[in-house]
């Protein structure tokens, strides 16, 4: 896309005091000290994605799939406009009203159906679906490339009869030329299982579906019609997605497969299914390395599936997928779908897939996969939008800049980008905010989470709590994690294995003392291990330890952009403010001056 050559109009004195600044290449400024910023940045989280946020002005982009995604959540371009005309400070670049309008409206102008001679792609313009269908990725999958002109139904425009397999690899391929396709062709009903939620949890608890997890679920399944049955639901951690999963089970009443992180996450499923619904222990099985037993409801992990001795074999679990007749797939964490999973589902578009995650954010770019495969987002709801009405924990976010040692500057000074990256997320400076944090939070629940082995090893031997990581035999952290939960292990050191689907309620501060890279989706999963609501209402504080004027600076900044788009701001504090006295953990060691 080129930036309009039009400059944009002059400010007049109804827009003059407006938040918005829309430029010519889709991107949108937004004043962060405006009195109308929460408002602007609501109304146009929709169709856009944060991508840069210094201090006074935050940059948005629009992109195809953020336009495509809002049209299949039911918004159009003429929504979209009116949003951007009433807050932009100048009138919109024309290109601009064109892309969106162009864009936004291409979802759902082709439409994949079953009719009685099979898998057909249609359109209201035999023109249009003509030129689609010369495309070399779509071509590949008509039934009969010689008869490829598009046949004329008086009731439903043109149609082209496609192979029988083709709706999968035909949806990626629209997606990717540009003509998103609304899928219209169709579910499979799965064996039948009799399955309702119950009235109170197997504690005694009561048990009902919160107002945004039953329109969730109600939206997902549109009532058992083919305008339902695939997409993606986006709630914050801590906020029920695996309810809205019990709770689209219960509406599809069939066989259901459900496919998470790992095998802590796939009991906890099993857990909640046993806790929340009817079902028995006998109609829910675990499919993982420990177990594999097929049931009504199976729960398997993305490692299992994607095993396999060596890179020039099948993958041998996948025959899972063959072995019940399932009606429901949820996948939870969609954001961490593997890549090989993503064929497998390509097979799968006759069965329901529902896709959980807290962040549509991928950091390989495979967003247009999940948008093809597993469907478009079908629900959201802002994380401050919960935090106000009590369904998470407030939550305060520190980021902590911490100084390297005089002694340490030139090694890093001579080293590359992954040991730049090493040496700044290791500073052993780090320690002394480690115990002034833990010293201020002593009755707390405590999660210090990290990256680096070598670092998690010598907390642990510093601190003397247990240490969690991807070697910990199963059975190890299973009984970790309940001596957190029940009080009797107050703080915890875990890997990046506690970044999912790890059901530590209690757990209300977490100290990151380093990160993969730049990754947002892992600060949102962070932030939300500690973001369930606590029975004492207190406050979830998230502490983040960043080693100032380095690489990992630059990485911390691209890592908080989606918890600043859900609403939350960080607040900046240099490590003197955490240290007792002003002292270091290493007597003797000079720390560089605050501005070297």
């Amino acid at each position: 896309m080129q930036e309009s050559p039009v400059a944009p109009a002059p400010e007049t004195p109804s827009t003059a005091g407006l938040p918005l600044i829309v430029q010519g290449d889709m991107t949108v400024l937004l004043e962060v000290n405006h009195p109308m910023h929460d408002e602007a940045r609501d109304a146009i989280a929709p169709f856009t994605e944060l991508v840069k946020s210094p201090e006074h002005v935050h940059t948005y982009a629009i992109s195809h799939l953020s336009l495509w995604n809002a049209a299949s959540a039911g918004h159009s371009s003429t929504e979209v406009l009116t949003i951007l005309r009433g807050l932009s400070r100048y009138a919109l670049p024309a290109n601009v009203v064109f892309e969106i309008e162009s864009f936004m409206d291409r979802y759902g102008m082709v439409r994949l159906r079953r009719v009685p001679e099979g898998l057909v792609l249609e359109a209201d313009d035999a023109g249009l679906l003509a030129e689609i269908c010369k495309h070399r990725e779509v071509a590949l999958h008509l039934a009969d490339p010689a008869e490829s002109e598009p046949v004329s139904q008086p009731e439903t425009g043109s149609r082209v009869l496609l192979l029988p397999h083709a709706r999968g690899p035909v949806k990626v391929a629209l997606t990717q030329i540009g003509f998103p396709a609304e899928d219209l062709a169709g579910y499979a009903e799965g064996h039948p299982l009799k399955v309702s939620l119950r009235e109170t949890t197997l504690d005694g608890k009561p048990m009902g579906l919160r107002d945004y997890q039953d329109a969730a679920s109600r939206v997902f399944h549109a009532g058992g019609s083919e305008k339902g049955g695939s997409g993606v639901i986006v709630l914050p951690c801590g906020a029920g997605k695996t309810v809205v999963g019990l709770a689209t089970m219960v509406r599809c009443q069939c066989h259901t497969l459900v496919l998470t992180t790992n095998v802590t996450a796939a009991r906890q499923w099993i857990r909640e299914i046993l806790d929340k619904t009817t079902l028995t222990s006998d109609q829910v099985s675990e499919y993982t390395g420990d177990s594999k037993t097929i049931a009504p409801v199976t729960v398997a992990t993305y490692q299992i599936l994607t095993y396999r001795k060596r890179k020039t074999e099948e993958y041998p679990h996948f025959g899972i997928f063959a072995q019940n007749s399932w009606g429901l797939i949820l996948y939870d964490e969609v954001h961490l779908l593997p890549a090989p999973v993503f064929r497998i589902s390509a097979d799968m578009q006759a069965t329901r897939r529902l896709g959980l995650t807290a962040t549509l954010v991928r950091e390989d770019g495979k967003q247009k996969e999940v948008f093809s495969l597993i469907g478009p987002k079908r629900f959201e709801v802002p994380w401050k939008q919960l935090e106000a009405q009590g369904w998470i924990a407030t939550a305060i976010c520190t980021e902590i800049r911490v100084p390297l040692r005089n002694s340490e500057r030139l090694t890093y000074a001579l080293a590359d980008l992954r040991e730049k990256t090493m040496l700044a997320s290791t500073n052993p400076e780090k320690i002394a905010v480690v115990r002034e944090l833990l010293n201020r939070h002593k009755n707390d629940r405590v999660l210090i989470i990290g990256q680096y082995l070598s670092q998690l090893d010598l907390l642990r031997d510093l601190l003397g709590f247990p240490l969690i990581t991807g070697s910990t035999p199963n059975s190890e952290r299973e009984r970790l994690f309940g001596a957190f939960r029940s009080g009797e292990i107050t703080t915890l050191i875990v890997s990046k294995v506690g970044n999912f689907a790890v059901d530590i309620p209690d757990a209300n501060v977490l100290i990151q003392v380093s990160g993969t890279f730049g990754s947002r989706q892992e600060e949102a999963q962070r932030l939300g291990r500690v973001l369930r609501p606590k029975a004492n209402g207190s406050l979830a504080h998230f502490y983040t330890l960043i080693t100032r004027d380095t690489k990992e600076q630059e990485f911390g900044m691209n890592r908080q952009l989606f918890l600043i788009e859900q609403g939350y701001s960080y607040d900046v504090r240099e490590w003197k403010d955490f240290l007792v006295n002003g002292e270091t953990d290493a007597p003797g060691e000079t720390v560089a001056p605050e501005n070297p």
